[in-house]
C-alpha cells in the first residue's frame, strides 16, 4: 500500500517501509554530519570557529575553507613542485638522504593534491641523480 507523505510540503509516494528506511538513512546522515561539524570546529582557530559555527553542514564548512585557503594551497603546491624539479643530488653525497628528500617532496605534493603516477615519480628521482649513476 502506498501512502502520500509530505516532506517540507512536497508529496512523497512511498510505502511505509520505504519511508521508514529513508527516514532512518536521513537521521543517520544528520548524526554523522553533526559529528563531522563538531570535529571540524574543534580543529579550527577561534576566529574561524566563529565564522563557521552557523553553517548548515560539514560540506558547507569545507567549501568555505576551500574558498578561503585554496589560493594558499596552490602557492604551496607550486613551491613544492619547484623544489622537486630543482633538486639535484650533489656528487659524493648520500644517495639514501637524497632519495628520502625526494620521497618527502613527492609525499608533500600528494598531500597537497598533486597526482603523479608511480612510474613518473621513479623517473623524477632518477633524473635528479648525478651523471655517474646513469
Amino acid at each position: 500500500m502506498r501512502t502520500d507523505y509530505r516532506i517540507k510540503g512536497l508529496p512523497i509516494l512511498l510505502g511505509r517501509n520505504e519511508f521508514s528506511e529513508k527516514v532512518k538513512a536521513y537521521d543517520k546522515w544528520v548524526k554523522a554530519d553533526e559529528m563531522a561539524r563538531c570535529y571540524i570546529l574543534a580543529s579550527m582557530a577561534n576566529v574561524l570557529q566563529h565564522q563557521h559555527q552557523s553553517m548548515g553542514s560539514a560540506y558547507d564548512m569545507l567549501e568555505s575553507l576551500k574558498e578561503m585557503f585554496g589560493e594558499q594551497n596552490r602557492a604551496v603546491k607550486q613551491t613544492a613542485m619547484k623544489d622537486l624539479l630543482n633538486t639535484k643530488m650533489v656528487e659524493g653525497s648520500s644517495v639514501r638522504d637524497h632519495v628520502l628528500k625526494m620521497m618527502s617532496l613527492l609525499n608533500k605534493l600528494e598531500v597537497l593534491g598533486a597526482v603523479i603516477d608511480k612510474e613518473s615519480q621513479v623517473e623524477m628521482v632518477l633524473q635528479t641523480l648525478p651523471d655517474s649513476f646513469q
